[in-house]
């Protein structure tokens, strides 16, 4: 028994580890997929942005967010000593590898924003950001579920496997308060209400982004299976995995089939949003099985095409369509999960989206508030229409573009 124990602390610790790195991979398709879909004279600072804001999130949840998130504390935040003071002994598997796996999750949901707020967003204003929602936000509404405290009752039944909810659709809150005070891009739209264009760069980086995310993702979800020493547990884990591709595939499938009817073309730009539209709708479900993925990834593929041109109407400027990927998909998962789980009522998801999504937007825009109040959210016109890579970083991604 002592042996088969320690072979259980090894599987489920390993499990951890190598789930988190291909979570942090995830940065990697997250710098891709931005840096693709915006103009080639931001580039650098999108790059600098997703490498400092996963720096940041990781430093940030160590010194304050874990402890928040999964300390015992109350209803509404936890507290205690650094990592709340946890033993590897306590938990039946090792303390470090936990935490490795939690905070590569905050650091995805933190850069969600990055996409959203893109091309005209001062680089220090959203890493500040970053640092209160890693530290405080995020680990807040992550404690009312998965820190165990469910808020005195009020998310009792609320599901969310891996986190459609509390990271994608938390990212998204935050970029929604964000963009909504920031503003459009200049001449993203005109004043009769039409909307212009705005190619990315480099649609094949794009897709780089999006097949990283895509692998990066069955670290996220087949590692929220949270264990590997058991036959039940790697038959999971594999379901899982299964599952989150099939959801994948169906949305882009449906994004593709869905463009061609609406625009008679197939817009890459749908397919690749579509794909991660299906694997943000299977997050909060993906051990309810591949029929129930098929269809969450075609509701999601199917959301994510109807939801840019939905936001463009509102003139809400969303470079990367981040918002329809992981706020509206995110949603659309959450609620998946009380159609097809018998367990879980849809009343149960409505009040974990209202309570958790009312939280993460007030308390964000009072923080783009403040920080736009003292140091302002948006560059100038001039840098906007030059470019932020030369006053924000002092580099061009591309300077031998000029030259030809």
């Amino acid at each position: 028994m002592e042996n088969f124990a320690d072979v259980k602390y090894i599987l489920d610790g390993f499990l951890f580890v190598f789930a988190g790195i291909l979570v942090m991979w995830m940065a990697a398709g997250f710098a891709m997929l931005e840096a693709g879909l915006t103009r080639s004279k931001n580039n650098a600072t999108v790059l600098t942005k997703n490498v400092a804001v996963f720096a940041i999130s990781c430093i940030m949840f160590y010194f304050v967010g874990y402890n928040f998130m999964y300390g015992d504390g109350n209803a509404f935040i936890g507290s205690g000593a650094m990592l709340s003071g946890k033993t590897s002994e306590d938990l039946g598997y090792p303390v470090m590898a936990d935490f490795f796996f939690q905070v590569v999750f905050v650091a995805t949901s933190a850069s969600i924003i990055s996409g959203t707020v893109a091309e005209r967003m001062k680089l220090w204003a959203f890493l500040i950001f970053a640092v209160v929602l890693s530290g405080l936000i995020y680990p807040i509404q992550g404690h009312w579920v998965w820190g165990g405290s469910e808020l005195g009752g009020i998310l009792t039944g609320f599901s969310d496997f891996a986190g459609s909810t509390l990271v994608h659709s938390v990212g998204g809150w935050a970029a929604l308060a964000g963009v909504l005070i920031l503003g459009a891009r200049k001449g993203k739209y005109t004043a009769d209400g039409h909307v212009r264009p705005i190619p990315g760069s480099n649609l094949t980086l794009a897709t780089l982004g999006t097949f990283i995310l895509w692998m990066g993702w069955f670290g996220f979800n087949g590692g929220s299976q949270l264990a590997l020493g058991s036959k039940e547990d790697i038959d999971g884990i594999a379901a899982v995995v299964a599952s989150t591709n099939m959801a994948a595939c169906a949305g882009a499938i449906a994004a593709a089939i869905l463009t061609q009817i609406i625009y008679k073309k197939v817009d890459l730009t749908f397919v690749l949003n579509g794909a991660l539209a299906g694997l943000v709708s299977c997050t909060a479900g993906p051990d309810l099985g591949m029929m129930v993925a098929f269809v969450e990834g075609i509701v999601g593929g199917v959301l994510v095409v109807l939801a840019v041109p939905f936001f463009d109407k509102l003139r809400i400027d969303d470079p990367v369509g981040a918002l329809s990927v992981h706020l509206v998909a995110g949603i659309w998962g959450t609620l998946a999960v009380g159609i097809f789980n018998p367990e879980v009522t849809i009343l149960a998801q409505v009040k974990g989206i209202v309570v958790i999504g009312a939280f993460v937007f007030i308390s964000s825009i009072i923080v783009w508030k403040i920080l736009d109040l003292i140091m302002g959210l948006r560059v100038s016109e001039e840098i906007e229409v030059t470019g932020l890579d030369i006053h924000e970083t002092g580099l061009e991604c591309y300077p031998e573009f000029k030259k030809a």
